[in-house]
């Protein structure tokens, strides 16, 4: 038997196939070509980045910056997912701390420079853990500040595998506010953006109230302007595959109307030194007023020191100082607020500086607590600040109970 020829060199299948330009029949089975996408939108050009915060031009908030110095040397440790966020807020902190530092890392035990700076003395590392030492309980600042951010998942394998952060003192707060971070979603009301929680920090360990506030305003602007990019719907079109269903709409004051009945609305004034005192005495609450929402019962006391008082203390409360230290004992004044609260109230707070003053003695009687502040910003945005000066102990609890009227009544 021959073998068929060979054509021009090809192999014998090849001289079975058809010519060059000859269409070929699709099988009986095949699919229908799929058709040419109609409208395809160009490729989208890349947006001009500020070199400086690294976000859009269109969206830069360098121009709000406002640099404060500080006297505690702060060392911040951004995990590397984090980075990539371009709403973060460690970049911004670390632009308004002259002096400070800003590293990505997943290993900093790796760093010579680094470790050597985690492994100096009077180091302290900002981290919850149940041995952790309130921020309010330090005599005096920490010469440095270790700040880890990123997820609370991300923060906790970064300090977990780094043995120089596991060795660091811990410290830890409560806020005294709610977050403005409405463009991120947090996980608690109580949890703050990073450069929120540096600033609050800061003003606690140096007692210096307000001094680090003007940090906020870079935060603050970059806040509004992205809310106000998205609602212009400038940016949608990069994004409208990935866009998620729409949510469905959540009532804001719902917890508190759940707890209506049970509330107990609580403001704590403080017995605390200015800020620069040399070697200052602890802060302790000198003064609780309450208001059982349900009945209008009320509770007030005055608390006499247990520690030097504070020459504005006076001025703050708008008492003599000689009925300051007549004040009641402080175990009768834990006996009958326990007595007032009863066992199933909840807490009206207007952020978290009442419950830290009465955490830091033993033997307070504490409940469930409702921050009213985050309840105010979900419903009506960002709240004004409580009174200050002169017989502020008394207007501040006013402001509080018009702040839960305006909630309860409100449209």
């Amino acid at each position: 038997m021959c073998r068929p020829r060979s054509i021009r060199g090809r192999s014998s299948a090849a001289a079975l196939r058809p010519p060059r330009g000859h269409r070929r029949e699709p099988p009986p089975n095949a699919r229908a070509p799929r058709p040419a996408p109609r409208g395809r939108r160009p490729p989208v050009e890349p947006r001009a980045h500020c070199s400086r915060c690294r976000r859009p031009r269109q969206v830069c908030w360098c121009a709000a910056l406002v640099p404060v110095p500080s006297r505690t040397r702060v060392v911040f440790l951004q995990h590397p997912r984090e980075a990539r966020v371009g709403v973060g807020t460690c970049r911004m902190a670390h632009l308004s701390l002259p002096g400070s530092q800003l590293h990505v890392t997943l290993d900093p035990d790796r760093q010579p420079a680094l470790a050597e700076q985690l492994a100096a003395p009077d180091t302290h590392l900002l981290f919850p853990s149940s041995d952790a030492t309130d921020v309010e309980a330090l005599t005096r600042p920490p010469r440095t500040l270790v700040v880890v951010d990123g997820t609370w998942a991300n923060a906790r394998k970064l300090v977990g595998r780094s043995a120089l952060l596991r060795a660091l003192p811990r410290l830890s707060f409560r806020p005294e506010f709610a977050s403005n971070y409405r463009i991120r979603r947090e996980p608690d009301d109580h949890c703050l953006s990073t450069i929120e929680a540096t600033a609050h920090v800061l003003e606690r360990l140096e007692r210096a109230p307000g001094r680090y506030t003007p940090m906020l305003s870079a935060f603050d602007r970059m806040v509004d302007m992205q809310l106000a990019y998205v609602a212009s719907g400038a940016g949608a079109s990069r994004h409208r595959r990935h866009k998620p269903p729409p949510r469905p709409p959540v009532d804001p004051r719902a917890p508190l109307r759940a707890v209506l009945d049970r509330l107990v609305l609580l403001h704590v004034e403080p017995n605390a030194w200015p800020y620069g005192t040399p070697d200052p005495p602890p802060v302790e609450a000198i003064e609780l007023r309450a208001l059982r929402v349900a009945t209008g019962e009320r509770f007030a006391a005055l608390l006499a020191p247990r520690q030097p008082l504070s020459p504005r203390t006076a001025d703050n409360l708008d008492v003599p100082e000689l009925d300051i230290r007549a004040g009641a004992p402080l175990a009768a004044t834990q006996a009958a607020w326990r007595e007032f609260l009863g066992p199933d109230a909840v807490l009206g707070i207007w952020g978290y500086h009442a419950l830290s003053l009465l955490r830091m003695e033993a033997g307070w009687t504490l409940a469930p607590e409702l921050d009213l502040r985050a309840v105010w910003q979900r419903a009506f945005g960002r709240a004004e600040n409580l009174p200050d000066g002169p017989g502020r102990a008394a207007r501040r609890f006013a402001a509080i109970e018009k702040s839960l009227h305006a909630l309860v009544t409100g449209p």
